[in-house]
C-alpha cells in the first residue's frame, strides 16, 4: 500500500530522462527548437509588420504634407493671378482716362484725367511721364518733378523721363 501512496514509478532503467542538448544529434536538437521557433515567429512577424506599418504610415504622413504645400502653393498662385487680373481690368480702365487726357486741348483737365486714372492704375511709367509733362508746361515744376522720379521708380531705363527730370534739376 505504501507503493500506492507514493505514486507509480517506473523501474530505474525504463525512466525516460532527456539526454543534454549537447549530447542530441543536430536533426534531434532542431526539432527540439521547433516548437520554440513556432511560438516565436508570430512575434518575430508581427514586429516585421509593425514596422512596416511605422514605415508606411510616415510615408503617408510626408505625402500629406506635401499635398497640403501644394494646394497652399497653388491657393496662393490662384489668389496672385486674380490680383494680377484685376490689376490689369484696373489698368485698361485707366488707358481710358489716359487717352482722354491726351485728347483734351486744355491741360488743367488733362491733369485731372491723368490723376484719375494714376489712382486706378498707379503703376503706369508712361502716364506718369506725361503727367509731369503738362505739370512741367503749367510751370509746377516741383510736382512736375515728382511724376518724373515716379516715372523712373516703375522704369529705371525710361530715358526720356531721365531727361526731363534732369533738365529741372538743372534749372
Amino acid at each position: 500500500m505504501r507503493r500506492e501512496a507514493r505514486g507509480r514509478r517506473e523501474p530505474r532503467g525504463l525512466r525516460r530522462e532527456s539526454p543534454p542538448a549537447c549530447c542530441l544529434p543536430p536533426t534531434a536538437f532542431f526539432y527540439r527548437l521547433l516548437p520554440i521557433a513556432y511560438c516565436l515567429l508570430p512575434v518575430f512577424l508581427l514586429s516585421c509588420e509593425s514596422e512596416l506599418i511605422r514605415q508606411r504610415e510616415e510615408l503617408i504622413r510626408r505625402q500629406q504634407e506635401e499635398i497640403a504645400r501644394l494646394k497652399q502653393e497653388s491657393a496662393e498662385m490662384a489668389a496672385a493671378q486674380q490680383r494680377e487680373e484685376q490689376k490689369r481690368e484696373d489698368c485698361n480702365r485707366a488707358f481710358r482716362d489716359f487717352e482722354k487726357a491726351q485728347a483734351v486741348k486744355k491741360p488743367g483737365e488733362a491733369v485731372t484725367l491723368y490723376r484719375q486714372g494714376l489712382r486706378i492704375c498707379p503703376d503706369d511709367d508712361v502716364a506718369h511721364y506725361e503727367l509731369g509733362k503738362i505739370l512741367q508746361e503749367m510751370g509746377q515744376t516741383q510736382e512736375a518733378q515728382m511724376e518724373f522720379e515716379a516715372a523712373l521708380k516703375i522704369n529705371p531705363d525710361f530715358r526720356d523721363a531721365r531727361r526731363q527730370l534732369e533738365a529741372l534739376q538743372r534749372r
